[in-house]
């Protein structure tokens, strides 16, 4: 364990939260937020998407993170996540910038396994004892259902394991897996199947899987869907995790669940990594809108063009029809409409990248926040406390 702490390091099964920051100014206010709790803290956290989206590099990201660090004196281990990787070579930059927890996304995989011989006489008519799970037993309609969801994507997941390992070599690293990007939920039997096929391809150092859960996941907003039916799967799909394993449960799109996130807490224990990005954004929006009502007005405006293309790409139930009917930006008394309501939120949370990479937009985002770092931090610091205090409360 470096000593000095100006590195990133594995932090194991320690329960975690992941702090993503989009424009490499937002670490104090995370780190204000994350010396209250026993969490973990991973402050370099950044996807491929959202750095060609944002323009930086891994190193960019690397280095913010350290620099914001050594200024607050932090003195504890901290992680630094290359977030959705999808191919080798986006391992070897991020592992070049010192990144060491790996997220390794396989969703173009997902939808395109084959069931083989080798795979029935694996699973089918075999019995799987799981303390808290009714005993498993696979048929060839379930087996055949995981297999062409999760199949292909676990062999992918195989190559990419052995590239990690390859391209770290001593170096130390752990790596989550995300099969969180589907249609459906993953059921308990597909959570068993992904966890025995992992042991079975050796992937190695796997310290957290995400999950599809029952119910939404949409970015920026809280969950969407029946707490009842939502407990009782993750009961299930903890225990999998303990027994499989151990690993932790990985909640991607983790930010502003505050109505399931003592569930997470109290279900998963220490097996839990919560990861968060955009929320930490649109506080960074939430000072531009009280400091520099003219530059917020006209961001709004962009990311109305903006929202039919953007929106594209990620999970929300947010309409164009309903993005039109939010009123011109009039100032504070309008704040709550942008930053607080669902429509508000996910418009400017899908946009980021829009805005991000227009020239007109983030010098000045910048500015305004160079300008009112005490304000940012607070904000950051109170908005995160409520993420971090509702999963301690589990």
């Amino acid at each position: 364990m470096n000593e000095n702490f100006t590195k990133p390091t594995p932090l194991g099964r320690r329960k975690s939260f992941g702090f993503g920051d989009r424009l490499g100014l937002a670490t104090p206010g995370h780190v204000a937020a994350a010396r209250k709790f026993d969490f973990a803290s991973i402050f370099a956290q950044q996807s491929i998407r959202e750095m060609e989206r944002t323009q930086r590099t891994p190193q960019e990201v690397m280095q913010a993170a350290q620099a914001a660090l050594a200024e607050v004196g932090w003195k504890q281990p901290w992680g630094a996540d290359a977030d959705h990787l999808k191919l080798p070579e986006h391992v070897d930059y991020t592992a070049a910038a010192g990144f060491c927890f790996f997220t390794i996304d396989p969703s173009a995989h997902v939808g395109k396994g084959t069931l083989t011989s080798e795979l029935e006489s694996l699973y089918i008519g075999k019995k799987f004892d799981v303390p808290g799970v009714a005993t498993a037993q696979f048929d060839r309609a379930s087996l055949q259902r995981a297999v062409v969801k999760y199949g292909g994507a676990l062999e992918h997941i195989a190559v990419m394991g052995r590239h990690i390992a390859k391209t770290m070599g001593t170096r130390p690293f752990e790596i989550e897996i995300s099969v969180d990007e589907t249609d459906e939920p993953t059921s308990v039997l597909e959570h068993l199947f992904v966890a025995m096929e992992l042991k079975r391809h050796k992937v190695p150092n796997v310290v957290s899987v995400a999950l599809r859960f029952i119910g939404d996941f949409e970015k920026g907003i809280d969950y969407k869907g029946d707490v009842k039916k939502f407990e009782k799967a993750l009961v299930q799909h903890a225990a999998i995790s303990k027994h499989c394993g151990p690993y932790k449960i990985g909640v991607h799109s983790g930010s502003d669940k505050f109505e399931v996130y003592p569930i997470f807490g109290r279900v998963c224990g220490d097996l839990l990594h919560v990861k968060t990005a955009g929320t930490s954004y649109l506080e960074a929006l939430r000072v531009v809108a009280r400091k520099d009502t003219k530059l917020f007005v006209e961001i709004i405006e962009f990311c109305r063009g903006r929202f039919g293309i953007d929106r594209q790409s990620y999970h929300i139930s947010t309409t164009s029809a309903q993005v039109a009917s939010l009123p011109p930006y009039a100032g504070s008394r309008d704040e709550d409409i942008y930053l607080d309501k669902v429509a508000g939120r996910q418009l400017l949370h899908v946009t980021f990248g829009s805005v991000l990479t227009d020239a007109r937009f983030k010098p000045r985002i910048l500015d305004v926040l160079r300008r009112n770092a005490e304000l940012h931090a607070e904000l950051l610091e109170r908005h995160l406390t409520k993420h971090l205090s509702l999963l301690s409360k589990g």
